[in-house]
């Protein structure tokens, strides 16, 4: 199947693009190098695909490699697509537009932080590309976001009710005995009771981490519920309730800005990277698996990238400032 047809370009093609774009830019290429640039291009859908997705990803990072206020920039990119308060879905379509990227595939898109700042635009509380933010509520609640994170405060006289819209909080509740303290997930309800706790979500469910009290779980389907006491994480769907297992110290590293690795897959790394990445950031498939040990810094993903080449067999590709790759170490 070709790229024109639905198969989003290799991850080999997506590197000779901004090996190409790297070149053009530069402003040092021969007229024969140009020649085969256009060759190379002309040749397959699958190259025509991959340079698109280049140049778009180019014209949004580029510049915010270079300004002074990266974070004012990305907020730029909301302002663009959003006058107001709308509705996410409409939100997600507006922002997607104004980004230039709305025609990328998914598994490209994905590489860059792009989606969650589309997703988390228009949210009461959230965290920005390399951001952790502390936030103190009304009723004296603290709610810490990781970098790319987001959610909806909704306070009422008889309930506390936090909606997770992406990423991951940690969670430090103030007693109220009148009003309980909820989060609501699109795979179900947290209850807080007396608590410290972290709630994750992920592609396919949400990950429960207690440091401190307990927290109540009853899932938005199934109905299933438990407790998960301190020291203790449980994973949930809509469907189902995982077995309570002990609690993995890693999940409270990132609020001192440290990724803990215990076994982890190297792709599972590089999408924690990337939260904290101005730009492209990709692992080739043969290396996407190698297992990860150890503590890495979120907030210097250059040393990160340069700690994991220097104990697993990769080696990092820096093709742009905005354009990296894991690879494996010829």
């Amino acid at each position: 199947m070709s790229a024109a047809q639905g198969r989003e370009p290799s991850h080999r093609v997506m590197e000779q693009a901004a090996e190409w774009y790297a070149l053009l830019r530069s402003g040092e290429a021969s007229a024969a190098e140009r020649q085969q640039w256009q060759q190379w291009v002309e040749r397959k859908a699958e190259h025509r695909e991959a340079w698109g997705y280049v140049e778009r990803i180019g014209r949004r990072f580029s510049p915010l490699q270079t300004s002074p206020d990266r974070d004012a920039a990305v907020t730029a990119f909301g302002q663009a697509a959003s006058a107001g308060r709308r509705g996410r879905r409409q939100l997600l379509l507006g922002l997607a537009g104004a980004l230039g990227i709305a025609g990328l595939g998914w598994t490209a898109w994905r590489q860059t932080p792009l989606p969650i700042v589309a997703s988390t635009w228009g949210a009461d509380q959230r965290a920005g590309i390399g951001e952790t933010r502390r936030v103190a509520l009304a009723d004296g609640t603290e709610v810490w976001l990781k970098a790319l994170s987001a959610f909806d405060v909704d306070y009422g006289a008889t309930l506390r009710r936090l909606q997770l819209v992406a990423g991951e909080l940690l969670i430090a509740t103030a007693p109220d005995p009148a009003r309980p303290f909820v989060v609501d997930t699109a795979q179900g309800r947290l209850q807080a009771l007396g608590t410290r706790f972290t709630v994750r979500g992920e592609d396919d469910g949400v990950v429960v981490a207690v440091h401190a009290g307990a927290v109540r779980i009853d899932t938005a389907v199934s109905r299933a519920s438990g407790i998960v006491p301190a020291g203790s994480q449980a994973r949930f769907t809509a469907d189902t309730l995982d077995a309570i297992l002990p609690v993995n110290p890693a999940r409270e590293a990132w609020t001192r800005g440290v990724l803990v690795a215990d076994d982890t897959p190297l792709a599972d790394v590089v999408a924690e990277l990337r939260r904290y990445h101005f730009g492209h950031l990709a692992v080739a498939p043969e290396v996407a698996r190698l297992h990860v040990f150890g503590s890495y810094p979120l907030q210097d993903t250059g040393r990160a990238l340069d700690m994991l080449a220097s104990v697993l067999p990769v080696r990092v590709r820096r093709t742009l400032p905005w354009w990296i790759s894991i690879e494996p170490r010829a």
